[in-house]
């Protein structure tokens, strides 16, 4: 009965002093308030946290960019420095800050979406009905890869996102009106890298191409617990409200049903 006693005791011990040595070697937390970070993440000319963040070429200075182009419309120096941007075209000083913008993102709560709500929201009371223009300005430009056709976008400066193309796998497979299954083969490459402006109407018609799909098939995306991605939305309002927290690539799950 003693050993017994004696060998519990000193696996008590073992574990007690296994627990403080973790303890010991476990790093400190280190939390920060956000109203310490306000003067690197708000702009200076409205006092609100960075929207399109656009940084200064020059002296590196960031502001909003609706912000800092309204100001160059009377002023060709820095607000912040008074360093002179450029003397007849102080908006080619610019460059957009994907990395400043990301951060405040992150950090800032509901930021993004509280923007999107905003914008939503202008766009009724003023009657905008951005879905329709964007449809129309979508129709009127051709997907291209050729980078030095005038008609085409450049992409080149853009801030890209790794995206994969899944199949849903859950659905039932295709069948034509005489009762046939109908193939479709899988894609060849699912791994590509594009910009984060990229919609889902273009996501859409590569699918389209790649998979030689007629337009009676009806094709639709999805991601995580998103299902039906509007057409309208880009990759990057996709990546900032379903998949923050996760690990690169962006997976997509597209779906074919007959119409």
């Amino acid at each position: 009965m003693q050993c017994l006693m004696c060998c519990l005791s000193c696996t008590y011990l073992k574990k007690a002093k296994s627990r403080v040595r973790s303890e010991r070697n476990m790093e400190p937390v280190l939390k920060i308030r956000i109203r310490n970070l306000n003067p690197h993440i708000v702009c200076s000319l409205c006092a609100g946290y960075f929207m399109d963040a656009t940084t200064i070429r020059e002296c590196l200075h960031t502001f909003c960019k609706s912000c800092i182009v309204k100001y160059l419309q009377s002023s060709k120096n820095c607000p912040q420095c008074g360093i002179k941007i450029h003397e007849t075209q102080p908006l080619s000083g610019l460059k957009a800050d994907n990395v400043m913008q990301d951060i405040v993102y992150k950090l800032v709560t509901n930021l993004f979406e509280n923007e999107e709500k905003r914008k939503e929201e202008f766009c009724k009371s003023r009657g905008i009905n951005v879905a329709k223009e964007l449809n129309e300005a979508d129709q009127n430009v051709p997907l291209t890869s050729v980078y030095d056709s005038p008609t085409g976008h450049h992409y080149s400066n853009d801030e890209l996102v790794s995206l994969c193309l899944e199949r849903d796998s859950l659905l039932l497979p295709l069948q034509n009106i005489n009762g046939q299954p109908v193939h479709i083969p899988p894609l060849d490459r699912k791994f590509i890298r594009c910009s984060t402006r990229t919609r889902i109407a273009h996501v859409k018609k590569l699918l389209r191409k790649k998979l030689v799909l007629s337009q009676s098939l009806k094709l639709t995306i999805s991601c995580s617990e998103a299902s039906g991605l509007d057409d309208n939305w880009n990759l990057k309002q996709i990546w900032l409200q379903h998949w923050l927290d996760k690990d690169p690539p962006l997976i997509l799950y597209y779906a074919i049903s007959s119409s």
